[in-house]
């Protein structure tokens, strides 16, 4: 075990899924894009297989990956198409591409699609002024529209929250009317946590793998559901005056090195108790600990998110190419 290990518990995930689906009261589209936020898309799907209405990814590749894996439930593409390739791999593989712009529309002629409607986060969609423009244009296209979304650019301000679920409901009463059994979803995780209006189902992410989005509290219980373990390559008694790549803050009696670093997708400044700056695929820390013995160095994304400025999807996500084990 040179290389750090991600232990996944795809009962936790399960459990998650439960109490997420508890408290939307909705079909649950599960998102697995991004290698399932590092937990491994393939095994996390067949986990929820029986129990997700359909699932969502970012990319065709990931969704040709899913069918390659014998995942036979519905899987949204949330990326709209870039390409005539694409469109070939979509139709292929029986994936249902995302259409928000004229462009992408164009692409998927003859496809099973979602139209993507742009509310105010201003990424991808239909602005609420050409969406009937958009419905016209897919029926001239032969695009199979099947549901209508949009996102929450911040699920935790009440009134903008208000102001994007009333321009959706409008938007969404205009596709109906060229499109009358299409599913409507826009609630992710943070829309879930804070209330708000479901629809016809929801589209949790992070919270499927235990973690609230920021500022939310994990109110629910969700369980995080990976650990990422590393070895001991060595025990020190120091020399010199360096620890890894910068002087000693201090005076050492032991020091240890851990197989993990930033080439591990760690964080370079620092973290797992590090003495200074990690190393690409090591860091060094303070004590003794006998060689070979395994580490928990994360359990808590979370909290190594806080430390560093930044937020739980962004550890995960950066961690998604360690080697991978799966427990329950």
């Amino acid at each position: 075990m040179q290389k750090p290990v991600s232990v996944v518990s795809l009962s936790r995930i399960c459990q998650n899924f439960r109490l997420l689906a508890r408290c939307a009261a909705r079909p649950m589209i599960a998102v697995v894009k991004d290698d399932a936020y590092g937990h491994g898309a393939e095994a996390v799907a067949q986990a929820l297989s029986d129990d997700a209405l359909l699932f969502a990814v970012s990319s065709v590749e990931e969704g040709a990956r899913l069918r390659a894996a014998g995942i036979g439930k519905d899987i949204l593409v949330l990326t709209p198409l870039l390409s005539d390739e694409d469109a070939l791999r979509a139709g292929y593989y029986d994936l249902i591409a995302a259409a928000a712009s004229a462009e992408s529309l164009a692409l998927a002629a003859g496809l099973r699609a979602h139209l993507v409607l742009n509310t105010g986060m201003n990424r991808y969609g239909f602005s609420p002024q050409t969406i009937e423009w958009a419905c016209r244009r897919a029926r001239a296209l032969g695009v199979r529209v099947e549901g209508v979304f949009s996102h929450f650019y911040d699920a935790a301000d009440a009134e903008a929250r208000r102001e994007q679920t009333r321009a959706f409901s409008e938007g969404c009463a205009v596709v109906r009317r060229f499109f009358p059994e299409v599913l409507r979803h826009l609630c992710a995780t943070g829309g879930i946590l804070a209330g708000g209006e479901m629809f016809d189902a929801v589209r949790p992410g992070l919270g499927l793998y235990g973690y609230a989005p920021p500022p939310f509290e994990n109110s629910l219980g969700l369980l995080p559901a990976m650990q990422v373990w590393a070895c001991v390559g060595q025990e020190t008694r120091p020399y010199g005056g360096g620890a890894g790549y910068a002087a000693a803050p201090r005076a050492f009696s032991a020091l240890h090195t851990l197989c993990a670093g930033y080439g591990d997708g760690f964080f370079r400044a620092g973290g797992l108790d590090a003495v200074g700056k990690l190393c690409m695929d090591a860091c060094v820390r303070e004590g003794r600990l006998p060689f070979g013995k395994k580490v928990c160095v994360l359990d808590d994304a979370a909290g190594y998110a806080a430390q560093h400025g930044t937020t739980a999807y962004e550890v995960l996500t950066a961690l998604r190419n360690l080697e991978r084990q799966y427990d329950g």
